[in-house]
This record gives structure tokens, sequence and C-alpha cells, in this order.
């Protein structure tokens, strides 16, 4: 009988006791012990295994609590680091304090920081043995009360993680280890729910309490999504080492690797889907090695070798969704162009600036690289910038079709999508006329849904792209803002049955004392004389319609040739 896959199972006891598969990253120990870095940042996406690796650390590395009979080393037999005796010598040896922020995720600070609370007073009364110890002084106990039973002052929180490892540096006469999983997850909902300032402030104090200049520190490792920027969040943490996924160091240990997922494939006798599971949840690149979306490869597993989207997630979904959709006009013919397949070259940064996010492009594009939302390839230093830069694209299967969900939500939530399918199926067959009608209505209702100036004719032009790239993909290679003949078209549509229409869109926006018939002309008349039709020629297709798109305001005129 095969072993189960424990699907959402993040705690590493109940994984091994329980014997369900396990691959094994026992060797981040080892890198961890070997490393000189007291703090260890390791920004990964969601449901890459970071809270499943900080709880292997907790039971490697924590000591017996007194009320505790017994050892972990029975966990980390036959894993890889048993063979090293230097390591496993650290074993059960330290106080640890751990937290995971993964499930604040509140659309208010109130309710935010008072879970804080709940979690910081929870883990106080994990360590309440120290009320009873001639260790801690008598005002340190009655803080260590306060601290647990809700009473103590924001203030208190903000310096509880410092507190609580002198308080067990004490009792055990031996540094404590700090582990705190997620950390920017209540940061990240802050940023979307408007108390970004009062989650930052707090989340400041903590770790720099705790972090900076600690001396009853002996590591801490601390996981994310993002990396904060230092000037938010960690001002003045000078022995913190991140290692992102741009960074060669430790970048095995989340996710899964190509011999890894073969071993989970032929294990579970599916070895023969081998190149659709490359196809839908490979693609990551993460400091060189190729990387699987380890939380995809085991529900595909468990559901049998079921090809669908596994990675999701609402909150996040709800940045990306801001991102696509609010951007402005250089934002999203980017995104376009990397819906569209074409890998430019962007600035990347591992150091995320909420406030630049909708501001700087290359902040927006770094965090969704960060997130998971994109890869990276090709990473060069470019000395004339003083800037790393690499080719961003989407990584699989999964995640287009996320782009692709959230794209039709945004549709279905701001204009009729069945009017707006009906309305690209005229275009493919032709039929301008009826085209034109429901354009007209699109542009109409566009601008009141997306509440735009009636002169932002740009917006339509980028939602009417998105809404082609999704869906138009599986019969034509919708193309934007590319080089053709002797300019730079608006839109090509490149029919993968080469007795269909190929298409080119040209559109123009009329200025006040332009007429909407003069700017619809000249559309056509760029067409003709920039030779944009030459892409579709030299791909052998014979049937090609020009189309002009003018707009004036609420405006629409339409001519084909």
């Amino acid at each position: 009988m095969k072993k189960e896959l424990g699907i959402g199972v993040s705690d590493f006891k109940n994984i091994r006791e329980k014997n369900y598969y396990f691959v094994d990253k026992s060797l981040l120990i080892k890198e961890i012990i070997e490393t000189g870095a007291e703090v260890l940042l390791f920004p990964r996406p969601r449901r890459f295994g970071k809270t499943l690796n900080l709880s292997m650390l907790r039971y490697f590395f924590e000591k017996n609590l007194p009320s505790q009979k017994g050892n972990n080393k029975h966990l980390f037999k036959n894993l890889e680091i048993e063979k090293y005796k230097n390591c496993m010598q650290h074993q059960g040896q330290y106080p640890i304090i751990f937290f995971t922020f993964k499930d604040i995720k509140e659309t208010n600070w109130e309710k935010t920081i008072e879970k804080i609370k709940d979690l910081i007073s929870i883990e106080f009364k994990r360590h309440k043995y120290l009320l009873d110890s001639n260790l801690i002084d008598i005002y340190e106990k009655e803080y260590c009360k306060k601290i647990i039973n809700k009473t103590a002052s924001q203030v208190d929180y903000e310096n509880s993680l410092k507190n609580l490892s002198e308080y067990l540096a004490k009792f055990y006469n031996k540094r404590s280890i700090i582990l705190l999983d997620e950390y920017d997850s209540p940061i990240t909902s802050g940023y979307l729910n408007n108390y970004y300032k009062e989650i930052i402030s707090f989340m400041r104090g903590f770790l720099c309490g705790g972090l900076k200049d600690n001396s009853f520190l002996e590591k801490a490792i601390i996981t994310g999504v993002l990396r904060i920027a230092k000037e938010s969040i960690f001002s003045g943490v000078n022995n913190l080492k991140t290692y992102s996924i741009i960074t060669k160091n430790f970048s095995e240990y989340f996710g899964f690797l190509q011999t890894e997922v073969e071993n989970i494939l032929k294990y579970y006798d599916l070895e023969n889907k081998i190149n659709d599971v490359k196809k839908w949840y490979d693609g990551y690149n993460f400091g060189g090695h190729k990387i699987y979306n380890p939380w995809s490869i085991i529900n595909f597993a468990s559901d049998k070798g079921t090809l669908i989207i596994y990675w999701v997630n609402t909150s996040d979904n709800q940045l990306l969704r801001d991102l696509v959709t609010n951007g402005d006009e250089s934002l999203e013919s980017d995104i376009e162009r990397i819906i569209a397949g074409v890998n430019d070259k962007h600035v990347i940064n591992d150091n995320i600036v909420f406030q630049d996010i909708n501001k700087i492009n290359s902040a927006t594009f770094n965090l969704l690289l960060f997130s998971g939302y994109l890869t990276v390839s090709d990473i060069k230093y470019d000395e004339n910038r003083d800037v790393f830069l690499g080719k961003l694209s989407i990584p699989n299967v999964e995640i287009r079709g996320l782009y692709k969900n959230i794209i039709i939500y945004w549709f279905e939530n701001s204009i009729n999508f069945n009017k707006y399918k009906a309305m690209l199926k005229n275009l493919i067959s032709g039929n301008i006329e009826e085209f034109t009608n429901y354009f007209t209505d699109f542009v109409a209702s566009s601008f009141s849904s997306f509440d735009l100036p009636e002169n932002e004719s740009e917006k339509v032009y980028h939602a009417f792209v998105l809404g082609m790239l999704v869906s138009l993909s599986k019969d034509y290679l919708v193309k934007s803002n590319r080089e053709s003949g002797y300019g730079r078209y608006d839109v090509i549509l490149i029919p993968r049955d080469k007795n269909k229409f190929g298409i080119v869109i040209e559109f123009k926006k009329a200025d006040e004392k332009e007429s909407i018939e003069n700017a619809v002309q000249d559309a056509l008349k760029q067409i003709k004389e920039k030779n944009y039709v030459q892409e579709l020629k030299d791909l052998e297709i014979k049937n090609i319609l020009n189309l002009g798109i003018a707009f004036k305001g609420k405006q629409v005129k339409i001519l084909k040739k």
C-alpha cells in the first residue's frame, strides 16, 4: 500500500509519524547551521514549503519544555541530515520562539492587532513554566502575565519578541532561536485594506526589538512571500541576510526539483504524465534551479493525474487583480506583452516598496515575480544602470490560467462578458457591422464601469486587448504593440488556421479639433503606409482584414479595408 500524501499538512512531526510521503529537505538544517548569517530571511511564493520547513527546523532545534518527555530525534531517522553527526549534535539543544502570521489577513487594523495579541499570548502560554522559575525576576513574571492575559500595552507587545528571547535564555542558559512564518501576510492585508502605516509601525518595533542587537539570539529564520523594504520594516537590522528566488544559496529547499517530481510521479504510477506536468506546474527559476510548484504537484498526484489549477488564493488574487486592472497605460501594455508571450527585460529587485506599486512599473513586476505569478531568466548585471535585468514570463499553463480567470472576473464584474465574446465572434468572422454595434456598447459600458474620464480611451483599448488575449488564445495568436513592416501596429490577430481572417487593428484618438472621420481614415492610412500586414503575408495568410478604430470621447468610428 502506497503512502498517503498529506494535503495541507504543514506539521513536520505529523507528516513523519503518520508516514506520509515526504520529500527530504532536511539538508536545509545543515546549511542553516553552517551559514554565518544570524538572521535569515527566505522570501518565496505561497505554498512552496515555507511553513513545513520552519516546522522541521522547530522539531530539530527545540529543547524539550520542562513538561515534555523524550525527544524528537526519531523524526529525522533515515533523513539526509542524520548522516552529519556534527549537525545532529544541535538537535534538541535550543529554546524556540515560533510565530506564524499566515492566517492574519483581516480587513481592518483593530481585528489585526487583536489577532496578533492572541498569537503572542499563545506563545507566552506555551512557556508559562517561566512563571515558576527563580531565574526570572518578579517584574518579568508580571510582564508575562499581562501578555498572557492580553492586558499589556501595544508597546509591550512590540517588545515581546526580544523579552521572551531573554527570559528563555536565562532559563535554559542557552540563546534562543526565533522562527517567524509568513511575517508579511498582515502587511499585505494592511496594504490592501488601508491600514498599512499601522501594521508597518507595529512590525518594525516587534521585529527590530527581537532581531537587532539581541545578545540573547542564536539565530532567527524568517519566511514570507516578499522582502519588504529594509527602510520600511527591518531598519537597522544589520545582521539580516536575505536569500530570495534570485539567490543561489538555499534555492533547492523551497519547491520541488526535477528529480523529486520524477520520483513522486514514479511512486504514484504517473510517470507517463511528466511532459504534461512540466507544462502545467514547472517553469520557476530559483537561483538557477528548475523548480516545480509543490502544492500543485502533490494535489496532482493525489487526484491521480488530474490537470487543473490548484494554486488558488483569494487574497493574493485580489492583489494581482488590482495590479492588472488599475495600472497606467504603460503597465497595462507591459502586462499585455507578457500574457502574449513577449519576454521583455525588466529591472529585478527583491526589495519591495509597497508605496511604489502602481507608480513604478518595475516595483509592480517584481511583486508579481516574487509572488510566483511570473518567473525570470537571463539575469544579468547592467553596470551602466547599476541594476540587475532579467526576462520576465508566465511560468506555466496553471499561472496563465490564473491570469485568464482574473481578467474574466474583471469583465464579469464590470461589463457583460457574454456580449464581449459575441463582439469578438463577429470580429473574427469579418462581420464588422455587428462588431461595430457591440464595440460601441463596449466603449460606453467601459467608461461607465471603470469610472473613466471620456478622454481615457487607452483604458478601453487595453481592456479590449486583454480580453482578446484570454478569449481568442485557443484559435489566434494575439500580438500587441509589436514591430511589423515599417513600424509598430496596435494589435494583430494571427489565426492558427491559415484559412481564417488575419486581422490588423490600428487605434486613433481624435483630439478636440480633429473629426473622428479623419482619425479613422488616418488609422487605415497608417496600416497601409507602415505595411503592418507584412507579418501576416510572411505567414502565408491570404484573408487579411485591416481595421481602423477611432475614439472621440464616447464616440467610436470603425472602418475596414
